[in-house]
């Protein structure tokens, strides 16, 4: 194959189907638990949130989940998704292996969240919804939920981390102009967020208090329900149609991968170009090593417990077993603001206790520096949480260079950092540094989780 390999734009090709990395486990998820009664959730738990396709969606042990006609007519504005080999970078590193990557930045609000927002929009309209409410740390979710909104006339308010609000204007205007309204999290507009501003009024804000706030104001409104961009076990199910293209264009390419990587925050992205590879694996196939790339000041895989824990500061939400800082640990500042929660998804959580993925974290200066190779070298200048696993394909080619072993990389470029040139331009100045958090304050979170009783 010579010159950039690319796969064009063909919408016959958009799976049909999404992929149930749940039907495939060799052991079953931890249940979610009601908090008051320590009992599992049922769907009547669970409806004051989200429509009750979602919430079946969300326990489903089926392996293939009919993507609506409605949500894929939307997904024929970009999808499928084009891959590129990265040819330039791999001449840059003077490595032997094949890198490739997945490029979801081609969506209308330049990232891969929009293949989760569309469908809960779909859904939430067919409930007869009316507003939605959410929140989001570097924007990138929240414009994406903004832009299925405006698709399906639904209102949209955001809440959005006040670090990445100050530090995002850009963002901001893009959620704004496609209706949705975002406020500074925390904020006046919610109890919750009034109690953290009368303690510290200069709260940098963390996503686990916003996701309190958009859960408050949804909880009080029959026509209001809460839609979020991670985490759970629909929103990762949502995202495996990225995985599921890159299986068959890697297969037009002749190739198959060793190494799968993904940047991980909530676990949404990650889970959606490694969870078809891992449940192809699982099924007999090949078996790539799977490899999360988290942030150094915010690592829930690498530091976190593995233990119950609620998905909100103001612990309105259920009782999730997961990778955790604690739920009242707020992350420092850093750029990459959607890798800025204190938990990791419950699936992928599960994945890392059976051994069937590995959790690396680097810090936000040399994950900057990849980006920037990666730009002068492929022309893409990503966002700062995919500088992430960009940093994770780097080390896995450098690996493979100390090794003379040409293994074929693939990882998910989920966006592009065009909204994000403030970090640049701080990084270029020499401005960027590597933020850490308090072991302080990371003791006291871990010390306050809810206790559990074990399983009889």
């Amino acid at each position: 194959m010579s010159g950039q390999t690319k796969f064009l734009l063909d919408e016959s090709r958009i799976p049909k189907r999404w992929y149930n990395i749940q039907a495939d486990l060799p052991k079953a998820l931890p249940p979610v638990l009601h908090p008051g009664t320590m009992k599992p959730v049922g769907p009547d738990d669970l409806a004051p949130l989200f429509p009750m396709e979602l919430i079946m969606q969300e326990v489903t042990t089926e392996r293939e989940i009919d993507i609506p006609e409605p949500v894929r007519d939307v997904f024929r504005l970009w999808r499928p998704t084009p891959m590129f080999r990265a040819h330039r970078l791999e001449q840059a590193l003077g490595t032997p292996a094949r890198i490739f990557y997945k490029y979801e930045g081609v969506s209308p609000a330049g990232s891969h969240k929009p293949n989760t927002a569309i469908a809960q929009a779909f859904y939430n309209k067919q409930a007869g919804i009316r507003r939605l409410t959410t929140e989001t740390g570097a924007g990138q979710w929240g414009s994406s939920l903004a832009f299925a909104g405006a698709l399906f006339g639904i209102d949209v308010t955001v809440f959005q981390v006040r670090v990445s609000y100050n530090q995002k204007p850009y963002r901001r205007a893009l959620m704004e102009s496609y209706g949705a309204r975002c406020l500074p999290s925390p904020s006046t507009e919610t109890a919750y967020g009034r109690d953290v501003l009368s303690r510290t009024p200069d709260h940098p804000g963390s996503l686990g208090i916003a996701i309190s706030e958009a859960v408050e104001i949804a909880a009080q409104r029959d026509d209001t329900k809460y839609a979020l961009g991670s985490v759970l076990n629909h929103v990762l199910l949502h995202q495996t149609i990225v995985g599921i293209e890159a299986i068959e264009q890697l297969q037009m390419a002749d190739a198959y991968p060793d190494v799968v990587v993904g940047c991980t925050g909530g676990g949404s992205n990650f889970a959606g170009i490694s969870f078809p590879f891992i449940g192809a694996g699982l099924r007999g196939g090949a078996k790539p090593r799977i490899v999360a790339v988290e942030p150094a000041a915010c690592p829930s895989l690498t530091r976190g417990r593995y233990a119950y824990d609620f998905g909100d500061t103001a612990h309105m939400t259920p009782l999730t077993k997961m990778h955790t800082l604690g739920s009242t640990f707020t992350p420092p500042g850093f750029h990459a603001g959607g890798l800025r929660y204190h938990g990791m998804a419950p699936l992928v959580s599960h994945l890392k206790e059976l051994g069937l993925i590995e959790a690396v974290a680097y810090n936000q200066v040399e994950c900057f520096e990849a980006g920037v190779l990666f730009g002068r070298t492929e022309g893409i200048l990503p966002a700062p949480e995919a500088n992430h696993a960009v940093k994770g394909a780097i080390e896995e080619a450098l690996r493979c260079k100390r090794e003379g072993r040409a293994e074929t990389i693939l990882f998910n470029l989920c966006g592009h950092g065009h909204f994000d040139m403030q970090a640049y331009m701080d990084f270029s100045a020499g401005k960027l540094t590597n933020q850490t958090y308090s072991e302080e304050e990371l003791a006291m979170a871990l010390s306050g989780l809810p206790s559990v009783p074990e399983p009889a």
